[in-house]
């Protein structure tokens, strides 16, 4: 048989060659469509879910919650973690009521800062299991205080949180979801009360996409004025000296019932308190501060963390804040009489904490004998 003529190409067609296509750009998630983002800290009793059904219903377009007992260490193996079904029907809720971004306050027992060899390195861990928590849920930022020197030195306590931070971070899958490390009111041995402090940490974690909450209350209690024009000006001009305000995606909004300077955490409603309505209304529509181009940010969110002493508490501070920010009218719609505290919680917490004190009087007596 005759063989068959080769082909012969002379001429290199680069159409010829493949040429894989180029990753697509990542598409900013729904709530960075530079409207305000306002809500609050919505308890996780009975499930996850039930965060983001009160977040909804007291008119919110963001909440903050925590990921487990925020007063306990998790326990055994396996229990820092959340099921994949749960967390997959969290997400999927969360996207279907349009809440974002979704933030997660670490553990209150997490001292990253700490001398102490095991309570640093129980503290590492915890975060980590936050951090784990966090990107099973789809949040998009943890929030975590930097923690207490306690007998060792300001300076010593910077470079621990430091390095806690890196240390819990690490073996994670690639993820979009930030760390914040929040400023203190300057209690005890804190660190983090100065702004200037907090861009140190910030700026040696700049590697890991570290940025910054801010809490109004803190800053008050620590001396920053925010409660004046001029001082809020001046702090501003602080803030992005030494952090970025583009570092600053979060804010507790929170007001104080401590004096200016009083270095003590303790939270008030929503002009109520020593820092005041005006200033409130100042901070919310403040244009460095906002969620619009072209000096604010995309997705900046303003979330409160004030007390809930009566049923209502709750969606009354969520008001006020979509009113002093000027924007009651477009507000996400509340649920009429919704609250996280209801009646009956009330009365069975009041119950609670006088069977507690009757408690401690009657041991108080067995002492004395």
């Amino acid at each position: 048989m005759p063989e068959e003529p080769l082909t012969h190409v002379s001429v290199f067609d680069p159409e010829d060659e493949y040429r894989p296509e180029p990753e697509p750009e990542p598409v900013p998630p729904a709530w960075m469509d530079g409207g305000l983002r306002i809500g609050i800290h919505t308890s996780i009793a009975g499930s996850h879910l039930h965060a983001l059904e009160s977040a909804h219903k007291l008119g919110c377009n963001a909440l903050q919650i925590f990921s487990a007992n925020p007063r306990m260490w998790a326990g055994g193996p396996g229990a820092a973690r959340i099921a994949g079904v749960d967390a997959a029907v969290f997400r999927e809720r969360r996207e279907a009521l349009g809440l974002g971004p979704l933030v997660i306050h670490a553990n209150y027992l997490i001292n990253l800062a700490a001398p102490q060899p095991m309570l640093r390195t129980r503290s590492i861990q915890a975060f980590h299991d936050e951090l784990v928590r966090g990107m099973a849920l789809g949040a998009d930022f943890v929030v975590v205080h930097p923690g207490a020197f306690g007998d060792s030195r300001a300076t010593q306590g910077v470079a621990m949180a430091i390095d806690s931070i890196k240390q819990a971070a690490k073996r994670l899958p690639p993820s979009s979801m930030r760390i914040l490390v929040e400023n203190t009111a300057g209690m005890g041995t804190a660190i983090g009360s100065r702004i200037e402090e907090l861009g140190e940490i910030v700026a040696a974690l700049a590697g890991l996409e570290v940025g910054a909450c801010l809490d109004t209350a803190h800053l008050f209690a620590a001396g920053y004025d925010i409660r004046s024009v001029s001082g809020l000006e001046s702090t501003l001009e602080l803030i992005e000296n030494a952090i970025g305000l583009e570092n600053v995606p979060v804010f507790h909004v929170n007001d104080s019932k401590i004096a200016l300077g009083g270095r003590v955490d303790r939270h008030e409603h929503i002009g109520e308190g020593k820092i005041g309505e005006a200033a409130f209304r100042r901070i919310l529509t403040h244009p460095r501060l906002g969620a619009g181009a072209p000096e604010g940010l995309a997705g900046r969110a303003f979330l409160a963390e004030t007390p809930i002493e009566e049923p209502g508490d709750d969606r009354k501070d969520v008001a006020a804040l979509w009113e002093l920010a000027g924007l009651a009218e477009s507000a996400p719609a509340a649920e009429k009489g919704y609250s996280m505290l209801t009646v009956a919680a009330k009365k069975r917490a009041a119950e609670i904490q006088k069977a507690e004190a009757s408690k401690k009087k009657r041991e108080a007596r067995k002492e004395k004998r």
